[in-house]
């Protein structure tokens, strides 16, 4: 400790700050993005036509196994989280 400040506990609070302000975040957003369709899968742009058709348009098209996967994997995480912290406030957690 040198004065007033504890370097120690402010390094603590500061890195979990951003684990959970930046990280939890992240991840659901990795999450989604896993879930979703890559660009030109089943979506047509603006004025994006070849020939008559739809450019890359699937019907009932959906990501991969190993995407959906990734992807519930990181939203679980994050409702781990959230579950974690308010299990935490709500014991009295300091």
């Amino acid at each position: 400790m040198s004065g007033i400040i504890e370097w120690g506990a402010l390094g603590q609070v500061v890195l979990v700050g951003l684990l959970v302000g930046a990280g939890v975040p992240a991840l659901f957003a990795l999450g989604l993005r896993l879930l979703t369709l890559p660009v030109g899968a089943g979506v047509v742009e603006a004025g994006g036509t070849h020939d008559g058709e739809a450019a890359g348009a699937q019907d009932g098209a959906a990501p991969g196994l190993a995407r959906r996967l990734g992807g519930y994997l990181c939203l679980a995480l994050c409702v781990g989280a959230i579950a974690t912290g308010l299990a935490f406030l709500v014991s009295g957690g300091h």
